[in-house]
């Protein structure tokens, strides 16, 4: 609940001073569910549908509401989350596997999509998702 509650209060306070942009960070399992992570992908599903519904509440108010969709990224959470040598291996060739464009995603790679999404170079985008995956959405089309 902590998107759509955020987002409402800084949807208002952003209308009150004419506008602003709002950005959501979805994940892979939004569109393609993945095992033993039934909530995890449901709450994902659900705040790439609320951005849609709230980009419409809000564009008459001069607010945004876009979503970008990262692929496996390389980040520091994957060591401390408890993955040994082997296992980050084994994440990383995986990431190879799954992502057409053969490696998985940098965090800068990411960062650089929300701050253009942000930005006034997105300023006619509004209620879309923007993947950031390195094509793995591609394969859910399969």
């Amino acid at each position: 609940k902590g998107p759509m509650h955020l987002s409402s209060l800084v949807a208002q306070r952003m209308a009150r001073s004419g506008g602003g942009s709002i950005v959501n960070v979805l994940t892979f399992g939004a569109i393609k569910p993945g095992g033993f992570l039934s909530m995890y992908c449901s709450s994902k599903a659900a705040l790439d549908h609320l951005t849609r519904c709230a980009a419409l509440d809000w564009a008459p108010h001069g607010v945004r509401v876009n979503c970008v969709n990262p692929g496996v990224t390389v980040t520091n959470l994957h060591r401390r989350g408890g993955m040994d040598e082997t296992r980050y291996a084994a994440f990383l060739d995986r990431a190879k596997e799954t992502h057409p464009l053969g490696r998985p995603g940098q965090a800068d790679e990411i960062a650089d999509a929300v701050l253009f999404v942000a930005s006034d170079k997105a300023a006619w985008m509004t209620g879309d998702t923007i993947a950031v995956d390195g094509g793995r959405h591609l394969t859910c089309l399969r």
